[in-house]
Formats: structure tokens, C-alpha cells, sequence
């Protein structure tokens, strides 16, 4: 995973987020629902817009 074109604040962020919403987030949630998945479909797009932005310049 790495950098992955992310900002060290955005990283530390996510990781700090996915943490809490693991100790303290709800059970695990099916499909849509699942605030961790929402979390890494959020990174995921960062990625990609990341990617993106790096591929046209």
C-alpha cells in the first residue's frame, strides 16, 4: 500500500479513523453499511484520483 500518492496527514488520518472505528465502531455490518469498508472504499478513490492527477502531469 505504501504512499500511494496520499499525503502523510491523510494517511495518519485514515489509519487513526480505521483504528477507532475498529475498537469502537459497531459490529461488523453487511455490505454498504460497514463504516471500515466505507473507509477503505474512501481510499480508494483517493488512490485512484491520486493516480490519476500523477498519470496527467
Amino acid at each position: 500500500m505504501a504512499s500511494d500518492g496520499l499525503s502523510v496527514g491523510y494517511r495518519l488520518w485514515w489509519n487513526i479513523r480505521k483504528a477507532v472505528m475498529s475498537v469502537f465502531g459497531p459490529a461488523q455490518l453487511g455490505g454498504d453499511s460497514d463504516p471500515i469498508r466505507r473507509l477503505e472504499r474512501e481510499r480508494a478513490a483517493k488512490v485512484a484520483e491520486a493516480q490519476a492527477k500523477r498519470q496527467g502531469n
